[in-house]
């Protein structure tokens, strides 16, 4: 992949002034090389937010502590063990109840390591999410934060849709697609460009080395860039949309089909977790059975919290767990619903349904109960995020942010420094795709429009804008070194 704007970067010999006649070169190859060049003008800055945000979300557990230490960490004491039995679950949740007596207890969320808090989420009376957090040793509530204002909150909002919402989202996903498209170019440009490349760098050409360094790493960065974008399409509202509603009609679903789970999560529920996708699926739509608890031979609720977690313990669930938790209102037949994510093994996720009557199991799922398609993509996520492989995977998705931020640094770079000065040009490569004499490439072109509808629609788009304006107003063919036919 190259994200090159440097219409010189691959070019085997060097533009010829412009004298206002047709170029005779409108081959493929420059006609690739120019589609790449002003794909990167809506590429690169989506690229760049995307990685530097990613990288953000990558480092989240490390980055928010440091934050926020005085919420986030506590002094593990010498018995750890005896302060944990006796300031149990329960015990915290009570005392976040009598700090905060107007909101919702949504769910809690088990330390993660014995310096770490317990956190949970409520909804307060206006309405607000907030993050509480609490000693679990002490059960001192020590505090709460708006998780959607932490650094971690903001770089996923901005990631997911420019804090924008549907116009957002969509800018996000018509980034991606295009992206695809500089993936794809930035090949061909690799291999057309190659023998003029080791020529330049030969003969000592001035920034040859940048253009091989550049090459170099979106050689390697190209392959993971593309597993990103194809992956993070079913979080799109364009093309995920459209594939979950095909995937419903058709008795399946991107996302969990469990019948217990959350369905509107707050944000203490991770992203990345199945249930946090479930939209409309079909559960959600009334066509599968809602586990519930059953108050028959009993006055009221005997399970609580510490009921729940033993239960989950007892099944086997990965630690830490979160436990979404049913209505306070005693006659409401919710249940506890404890899910293990399994951080580093999307296949050892599983959700247990505690009944808060009886603390007997109502019902589980797991990964095994997905459908086919929500497993791959429960996979997929898991890579996507850098967790299906523990250390490898994450310092992995952490190299290829680094490298496509180097890549959206360096392409701009090299264009700036052999921009044409004076000219009144942009110093675009100038070619036409010569659709009439590849017709696999416009093949090409339709399959990927019909896979990525916002780059058909972009793509039809641009051409009409070409044909109807750039060639034919004479300043802006000239800016944009448009070749008049």
């Amino acid at each position: 992949m190259t994200t090159s704007l440097d219409p010189a970067a691959l070019d085997p010999t060097p533009s010829a002034p412009d004298s206002g006649r047709a170029p005779s070169r409108t081959g493929l190859f420059r006609a690739v090389w120019r589609w790449h060049f002003f794909a990167s003008f809506l590429v690169v800055p989506v690229l760049l937010l995307l990685a530097t945000t990613g990288l953000i979300y990558l480092f989240r557990f490390q980055l928010e502590p440091l934050m926020h230490a005085d919420l986030m960490r506590v002094d593990v004491p010498e018995d750890a063990q005896a302060a944990l039995t006796t300031k149990t679950p329960t015990t915290q949740l009570e005392a976040v109840r009598e700090a905060f007596p107007d909101a919702t207890i949504v769910s809690v969320t088990e330390p993660g390591a014995p310096d770490e808090t317990t956190r949970f989420s409520i909804t307060t009376a206006e309405g607000a999410g907030r993050d509480v957090y609490v000693d679990p040793y002490d059960g001192t509530v020590l505090g709460s934060l708006d998780p959607d204002t932490t650094l971690s909150g903001y770089a996923v909002r901005l990631h997911g849709e420019l804090m924008a919402g549907r116009l957002g989202d969509a800018v996000i996903e018509l980034g991606a697609c295009w992206a695809v498209v500089m993936a794809l170019t930035g090949y061909y440009l690799y291999w057309r460009g190659r023998t003029a490349r080791r020529r330049q760098r030969t003969a000592g050409r001035r920034g040859a080395r940048l253009r091989s360094r550049h090459a170099s790493i979106g050689l390697v960065a190209g392959v993971g860039l593309l597993y990103l974008l194809v992956s993070r399409l079913p979080w799109t509202g364009v093309w995920g949309e459209r594939v979950q509603t095909l995937a419903t009609d058709n008795g399946t679903s991107m996302w969990s089909l469990d019948p217990g789970a959350v369905s509107d999560p707050t944000s203490s529920l991770d992203e990345s977790l199945p249930h946090s996708h479930a939209g409309d699926v079909p559960w959600a739509m009334g066509e599968s059975e809602v586990p519930t608890s059953d108050p028959s031979g009993h006055e009221g609720p005997v399970a609580n919290l510490d009921t729940a977690l033993a239960v989950a313990d007892r099944e086997g669930l990965r630690h830490p767990v979160t436990v979404a938790l049913p209505s306070e209102d005693p006659d409401e037949p919710g249940v506890y619903s404890v899910i293990g994510y399994a951080f580093d093994a999307p296949s050892d996720e599983r959700t247990v349904h505690v009944d808060r009557y009886s603390g007997q199991v109502v019902s589980t799922y797991g990964f095994d109960d997905y459908p086919l398609l929500a497993k791959v993509v429960s996979q997929g996520i898991g890579l996507h995020e850098g967790r299906s492989f523990g250390l490898w995977s994450f310092w992995g998705a952490a190299l290829m942010c680094l490298a496509i931020i180097a890549m959206c640094v360096t392409g701009p770079l090299m264009w700036w420094r052999r921009r044409p000065r004076g000219t009144g040009r942009l110093g675009a490569p100038r070619g036409r795709m010569p659709l009439r004499s590849t017709p696999l490439l416009v093949v090409g072109l339709v399959a990927l429009g019909v896979f990525l509808p916002l780059f058909g629609l972009s793509l039809v788009a641009v051409l009409l804008l070409d044909q109807l304006v750039l060639r034919r107003v004479p300043a802006l063919a000239g800016w944009f070194d448009t070749a008049r036919a």
